[in-house]
């Protein structure tokens, strides 16, 4: 009869303390509260939790990533614009992220949110813009120290993508084609004067060496005959009829 009794009530023992045994990951702390009371911090492996009078919960340590919502936010000089960006923050006190903050994730993204919709009230479109790296670094440091009584440390911050009002785009696009059409006017104006320096210096080698313009003008005639369907017209240098010329005068005499 005794044993009877004994058995189911060893199979219930057994029964609770496996029940009572609690794993914790690697990755993983775990928040132990004795009587609802903040005890201490577990470590990764098995833990004996006493029923009724202990309870205990889970904390992932590992970097999460969190994809901040497009927000709608207006620059420093009155432009209209949408945001999103993506947080990456990680748990470094897990008692302090349980016990001073209801929902730490939630509280991480409303954070960034706000923060970010400031942000960039503070700076100029232009600036928006052009320094990305140094806005999102500026956001980054602001959550960090926020969150820091929360037992998370923010990592990085990145701003993912800047949407402009139709308008604002055209009017931009505008100025990156006169930006190109005169960087384009400006590289052919300087070939020109660079091909006339180029052809004033030719022309001068040619005038100073005796004979350089007969013999460019043979050699540019070859050229020409090459193909039969030109039509050469030839033309005197001035040379030749300056001669001509003088030794008319001399038979005149």
């Amino acid at each position: 009869m005794a044993l009877e009794i004994l058995v189911p009530v060893v199979v219930v023992l057994a029964f609770i303390i496996l029940g009572s045994i609690k794993q914790v990951n690697e990755y993983e702390r775990g928040i132990l509260f004795t009587i609802g009371k903040f005890t201490k911090i577990l470590k990764p492996g098995w833990h004996v939790i006493l029923p009724v009078i202990q309870s205990f919960s889970k904390v992932d340590i590992r970097t999460k990533a969190v994809d901040v919502p497009e927000q709608e936010a207006i620059t420093k000089d009155n432009v209209s614009i949408k945001i999103n960006a993506v947080l990456y923050y990680k748990v470094f006190d897990a008692s302090k992220a349980v016990l001073a903050v209801e929902n730490f994730g939630y509280a991480v993204s409303q954070l960034a949110q706000t923060t970010m919709r400031n942000a960039v009230g503070a700076v100029s479109l232009d600036e928006l813009l052009s320094e990305r790296d140094k806005i999102s670094t500026e956001i980054c440091k602001i959550i960090d120290e926020a969150t820091d009584p929360w037992g998370i440390k923010v990592e990085n911050v990145e701003l993912k993508d800047v949407k402009l009002p139709a308008d604002m785009q055209r009017t931009i696009a505008k100025i990156a084609e006169a930006e190109r059409e005169k960087q384009a006017v400006i590289t052919k104006a300087l070939g020109e004067k660079e091909a006339a320096a180029n052809l004033a210096d030719a022309a001068k080698q040619l005038s100073d060496a005796p004979g350089a313009l007969h013999l460019r003008t043979l050699a540019t005639l070859n050229d020409l005959s090459s193909d039969q369907s030109n039509t050469i017209i030839f033309a005197i240098p001035i040379e030749v009829l300056d001669a001509c010329k003088g030794l008319a005068n001399k038979n005149d005499k």
